[in-house]
């Protein structure tokens, strides 16, 4: 059946949380100016869908991580504890 074919071809990639798993460990400033090549290569509208998605993905988990750099940094400045998640 189709879906069998797609299925077992899905399970061979590595899903979105794999491939961006090194997104935890870069520092603050490395991931902004990925983040920027990225933004700016979508809106280049150069690169086609499937790589699109893929950056979309990968732009996400750089925003959420450089969102928690952000906010230990305030945190630090107001004297809070650190947010938990991370």
């Amino acid at each position: 059946p189709i879906w069998a074919a797609s299925s077992s071809k899905s399970s061979s990639k590595k899903s979105a949380s794999d491939r961006n798993a090194d997104v935890a460990q870069l520092g603050y400033e490395d991931g902004r100016d990925e983040l920027a090549r990225i933004v700016a290569q979508l809106e280049a509208g150069s690169v086609p869908l499937e790589e699109s998605m893929r950056l979309w993905t990968r732009g996400e988990a750089l925003a959420a991580r450089c969102t928690v750099w952000l906010d230990r940094a305030q945190a630090s400045l107001d004297g809070t504890p650190e947010p938990a998640g991370e």
